[in-house]
């Protein structure tokens, strides 16, 4: 399905960003990235990391000239980033959705649900990540690429 279906079913309303939304939103990314590598619990490490990843997918979106709507609004973010990133993302994708249930379980159930390991792996991701959403702001947006881009 494409984002243009998306905004048909009513799952997407427009969006209209800037060079200083970008900037913004990966300043956030860089922000959540180093907190990440922190010295906390697995569990903030791995929230932090999830963070990072929800911002560059809401970058994509926003960029893209898009904006979820409420409903299921993280779901539908994470799963746009193949769809503007391409279907080499589609494993992420899945990976992501198992970390957005995980993060809503050490958000709001339990303590202890993430490892070190868990918060290490999405924080890999969100690397990689980083790399391929300014990769694509530069080719595809590039009159939304900021003038000083982080890091």
């Amino acid at each position: 399905m494409s984002l243009q279906q998306w905004a048909r079913n009513g799952w997407l309303r427009p969006h209209r960003s800037s060079p200083r939304e970008i900037r913004d939103l990966l300043g956030i990314v860089e922000r959540d990235l180093l907190d990440a590598s922190g010295n906390i619990s697995p569990d903030w490490r791995f929230g932090i990391a999830y963070n990072a990843v929800l911002k560059l997918a809401t970058l994509l979106l926003h960029a893209s000239g898009h904006r979820p709507e409420r409903s299921l609004q993280h779901f539908r973010t994470l799963q746009a980033v193949p769809l503007l990133l391409g279907g080499e993302w589609e494993r992420e994708s899945a990976y992501l959705d198992s970390c957005r249930m995980k993060r809503n379980a050490v958000e709001y159930d339990c303590a202890g649900g993430a490892t070190h390991r868990d918060a290490d792996e999405l924080l890999d991701l969100a690397k990689r990540l980083r790399v391929a959403v300014i990769e694509w702001i530069r080719t595809q947006h590039p009159e939304l690429r900021p003038p000083e881009e982080p890091g």
